[in-house]
């Protein structure tokens, strides 16, 4: 039993927490109600971190840079606070559905007109963030929400975002070290140098890889060799990643140069990303059906 199933039941600043749906390395998350905002999501920061400066002031800047990005595909940060005892919470708006990496584990390769709505409404979401000058620098399906019903997308997670005007000084992490999550990071970011938005693009074309797939772009069996495999490897072509799931030039192309080891080479933001890959698949369906239906004819006429 988590150490802080103690707080189910309990109310912080009138957020009824109800019952705990994560854990991180520095906090929890509960689903809550609040009597003015309904069912929410609230993170508490771990009790031992309460008086770690560093780990304090990473949570008020993921209260901070969420604050800033208001857009339907991005969950809503409602506030953020300290009660009496010392916990520091951040309250969010909740987000239906299953996250994401769960449900593509399960259904991956999707239909086409899928991950075209589904690459859109996240690269509608990042654009956002970006031009609220954020680089989200973690971005991942674990930190996507998807409602299976409705077909809807939400972002959920600015824990290590960085501010686009973030100082020189501040550019860089301890020696050796990165940012995000190795699967989804982009090659550049291995220096552990502050990264700009393409890196976003990157990871948005890893995501859409795997929808398309049901695979990564790399065949790493280890964090040390999937580091190398980033930094002196191209990633595999989209029609060579599963046997039997094959897609249009036009597909293929799109997610390559999303997944270009030089920032430069790939789109000029993700909104052109998502919808030259979006354009793609449509005319990769369009093309499969005028396919299916010449061998049905040929099929009926004997031929």
């Amino acid at each position: 039993m988590s150490p802080y199933a103690s707080l189910v039941g309990s109310t912080l600043a009138g957020y009824t927490l109800r019952e705990q749906i994560g854990e991180g390395g520095t906090s929890i998350v509960f689903r809550g109600e609040h009597p003015q905002h309904g069912v929410v999501a609230v993170k508490v920061l771990k009790e031992r971190l309460r008086h770690d400066r560093t780990a304090v002031a990473r949570f008020l800047r993921e209260a901070e840079l969420g604050e800033r990005v208001q857009h339907p595909n991005v969950v809503r940060t409602i506030e953020v606070g300290e009660v009496d005892s010392g916990l520091r919470y951040l309250a969010t708006e909740w987000a239906s559905g299953e996250i994401l990496e769960r449900y593509m584990r399960r259904n991956a390769p999707l239909p086409r007109e899928d991950v075209a709505r589904i690459v859109q409404q996240v690269a509608d979401a990042v654009h956002a963030v970006h031009e609220a000058g954020i680089v989200h620098r973690d971005l991942k399906p674990d930190n996507l929400m998807y409602d299976p019903l409705t077909h809807d997308i939400k972002l959920l997670d600015f824990g290590i975002a960085a501010a686009t005007d973030t100082s020189p000084d501040e550019r860089l992490t301890r020696a050796g070290f990165f940012v995000g999550t190795l699967m989804y990071v982009a090659p550049e970011a291995l220096s552990g140098e502050l990264v700009t938005e393409a890196a976003d693009q990157y990871s948005l074309a890893t995501i859409s890889y795997f929808l398309l797939t049901g695979t990564l772009p790399y065949t790493a069996k280890s964090p040390r060799e999937m580091f190398s495999q980033l930094l002196s490897q191209p990633p595999i072509p989209l029609n060579r990643a599963k046997p039997g799931v094959q897609y249009g030039e036009r597909v293929e192309q799109t997610i390559m140069r999303g997944l270009a080891r030089q920032p430069s080479e790939r789109f000029v933001d993700v909104e052109t990303f998502a919808r030259e890959l979006g354009a793609a698949l449509a005319a990769d369906s369009a093309e499969a059906a005028d396919r299916g239906l010449f061998a049905r004819v040929r099929k009926l006429f004997g031929n």
